[in-house]
């Protein structure tokens, strides 16, 4: 069971509830369909109206939940013959970031993503999907390789920020977010970026320069957290909501400021809630665009990439 949101309670009484009347009705012997059938339409409109209508601090819990899918599930999902690679060859490998080569609808392509764990111990493994240089290091090595073999890029962003550590500032944490953002800007190859949960800050920029930049539906894309800036506003991370309702970090704010192409729909209550259908919705998105941006020339392609970056924040 995922962390509830307060306008969730009402729902799940009423589906514990419907439960009830069907043990009791299986139990019996007894006819209650008609008071099923009655609650069951109570509780469509419900979802309907909670789940139409989120709040962005409520965005912000569905884009962290541990049951959300995660790159490595989509990938399975829409990647045929997938083979992950490992390893910066500088200095490691990083289990926050997971790349490699595989086939999307027939197309040679190389997937690199953020990966966050599905319990304790894996998010532990994972670093909570907060990368290290040398993940971002991984990263931009799987990007050149693609761009020599003329394979397309496509990232699945997913992080609440890269690590600040103390090894990982030693290790030039700024520096390999600041490489990745030049030589995506440059590579010659096309790229589709997809937030499927958290996209925060140069973490999530050091995936996240592309042709084409796509947020699911309930995923949050920010220069920090509401938890950070209510922090450095007001002095109270107990204002993170406050935070949230201010920031512009939804799907919807960010494609109403143009900074991404398109949003991807999710299932009523969440893309865990059906993994298939968010899958095909991200599938149609990308088979949608990848095609188009292949035929473009080199230079034009390079071209719109930096005019597209460039108009971000312009305005008038």
């Amino acid at each position: 069971m995922h962390n509830i949101l307060e306008s969730e309670k009402p729902i799940i009484e009423l589906e514990n509830k419907i439960m009830e009347l069907k043990n009791l009705a299986g139990e019996n012997d007894v006819d209650l369909t008609d008071e099923i059938n009655i609650l069951s339409k109570r509780v469509e409109k419900m979802k309907q109206d909670v789940y139409r209508n989120l709040k962005p601090w409520e965005k912000v819990k569905f884009a962290r939940l541990q049951e959300r899918p995660t790159t490595s599930d989509y990938i399975r999902k829409l990647i045929k013959d997938f083979i992950e690679f490992h390893g910066d060859r500088f200095y490691g490998d990083d289990n926050s970031v997971i790349g490699g080569i595989g086939i999307f609808e027939d197309i040679p392509v190389t997937v690199i993503g953020h990966q966050k764990g599905k319990d304790t111990n894996e998010n532990i493994k994972r670093n909570f999907g907060m990368p290290h240089p040398e993940g971002y290091r991984k990263a931009l090595r799987l990007m050149k390789q693609a761009e020599k073999f003329k394979r397309p890029v496509i990232t699945f962003i997913d992080t609440p920020g890269a690590y600040c550590g103390l090894g990982a500032e030693e290790r030039g944490q700024g520096e390999a977010i600041a490489r990745n953002l030049v030589e995506m800007s440059r590579l010659r190859t096309p790229i589709i970026s997809v937030v499927i949960g958290e996209g925060g800050s140069g973490g999530a920029l050091g995936l996240g320069v592309g042709d084409r930049i796509y947020m699911l539906e309930n995923s949050i894309y920010s220069v920090i957290s509401p938890e950070g800036l209510a922090s450095i506003l007001w002095k109270d991370v107990a204002l993170a909501p406050k935070a949230a309702n201010v920031m512009k970090l939804t799907a919807q704010d960010l494609l109403s400021l143009g900074i991404i192409d398109n949003i991807i729909k999710e299932p009523l209550g969440g893309a865990h809630k059906d993994i298939n259908f968010t899958a095909n919705n991200i599938k149609k998105c990308i088979s949608g665009e990848l095609g188009g941006l292949m035929k473009l020339d080199i230079v034009q392609l390079l071209n719109e990439r930096y005019n597209r970056v460039r108009k971000i924040g312009i305005w008038g």
